[in-house]
Parts: C-alpha cells; structure tokens; sequence
C-alpha cells in the first residue's frame, strides 16, 4: 500500500479505536490489557484518559499512538485505516500525524536539543537547513531559543520536557499524545508544562491526548475518559464511540 495513494482525509477524526483487543503472552501466561475499546478523537480536541494502575490506559495510548498493534479491532489516524499497513506504513503514518511526549523525556543524551527535536524531519527525508530551521523555531516556541545546542545533561527536567514537546511539534502533527507529561517533574514546572500544552490545543488547534494519573492535570482537558479493568468505564464526552 502507498501512503502517496491514500490521503489523510482533512474532515476525518483525529484517531478512532474500534473494539480494540490487546492480549500479551507472558512466560506462559494470557493477560488482556484491554477487553475492547471504542474511542474516538476528533481534530482540535483536548482529552485525559484516567484510570489506576493496571487499568489499561498506556497500553490504549500505545495503540493509538501506532506503537503497537491490537491483538484484534481496528485503529484509524486521519480517516486513514492502519490494520493492514506494514511496519515502514506504519512508521511513515505515525511520523506524519503523530507527536509524542513520553514522562522519561526519550531525548538522544549525546545530542543538542536542536538536533534532538529535527529527528523526526530526518527521517521524512527534509533537507538539512530546512530541519534546523523548523527545529530552532519549535524550540524558540517553548521557550528554549537560548538552549539550542545545549545537551540533556545540560538542561533541567522541565526543559528536557519542553525538547521533547518541540520535537513532538517539529512535523505539525495533527495530534499530541502525551504519557504522564508532569510525572518526573515538581508542581511549579509540571503547570509550566501543561501551560504549554494547554496552548497548543488553543492556538494551533493541536488535538491533545494525555494519559495521566494526576486529577488535577486531567481536569484541565475538556473530556476525561476513565478506564479501569481494561475497559472504558465512563467518559465525559459521553460515552465510547
């Protein structure tokens, strides 16, 4: 299947999960992470998924996210439907809608911020002054012009966190998936954070999707999706799609 041949459609939901099923076999052992999930998310939106330990909510972000693939059901990103792609699809797929933010940062150490946020236009093949270019001014837009080529060890955890949200933003995704974004940060710089994330939505129209165990955060999306056991138990914007 060519990505060329099939156009994201621009009036099509962000991401829509359809009884997804996500079984693992571990050391003999079938263990459901999710049971069949409906979710859908459409362009511009800003959601929480909720839900304890266990419940399901980061292996959903993974699957959402085209990290991993459902055990059975159906994942579609941008109208475009990812079941049947290869694994170069997927990647392809992934890195031209999709942004991440993970809470361990996932930044290269031995890498300057710059280069760590023009990683995902390498491998869209965009030439090399034009990937600085779009890198400096993702940076400058989380406020780190002044760190450019500055290292991870060389940099606080808050703005580890911002690289990491420039790189996300570097390829003008359509959505934002964000797993536990405040987790290794304190109070003040976990709300600098969120500050930055709550402007995307608003200002870029940057679908954002965040996983999350802090209330606090979760209560600043306007739809909070609660998952526990596996399945979604209730959600604000009324209920599994």
């Amino acid at each position: 299947m060519s990505l060329d041949a099939a156009p994201l459609a621009p009036s099509a939901a962000a991401i829509v999960a359809s009884e997804v099923v996500r079984t693992y076999h571990l050391e003999g052992v079938e263990v459901t992470a999710l049971l069949g999930v409906s979710l859908r998310v459409e362009p511009g939106e800003y959601a929480a998924i909720v839900g304890p330990s266990g419940s399901g909510k980061s292996t959903l972000m993974h699957l959402l996210g085209l990290l991993d693939r459902p055990t059975s059901g159906t994942i579609s990103v941008g109208g475009r439907d990812a079941t049947g792609l290869t694994d170069t699809e997927l990647a392809a797929l992934r890195n031209e809608t999709i942004g991440f933010v993970f809470q361990s940062f996932q930044l290269l150490s031995r890498t300057t911020a710059t280069d760590n946020v023009s990683l995902p236009l390498v491998y869209r093949g965009t030439p090399r002054r034009e990937r600085r270019d779009r890198a400096v001014a993702a940076l400058e837009a989380v406020g780190l012009g002044h760190r450019l080529d500055h290292r991870p060890s060389q940099m606080s955890g808050g703005e580890q966190q911002r690289v990491a949200i420039a790189r996300a933003l570097v390829g003008e995704p359509r959505v934002l998936l964000a797993d536990e974004p405040t987790g290794n940060l304190d109070t003040r710089t976990g709300e600098e954070i969120m500050s930055i994330l709550d402007g995307l939505n608003r200002d870029r129209g940057v679908a954002v999707l965040l996983v999350t165990h802090d209330r606090d955060v979760a209560a600043r999306a306007r739809r909070q999706i609660h998952m526990r056991d596996g399945l979604i138990e209730s959600d604000s914007h009324g209920g599994p799609a």
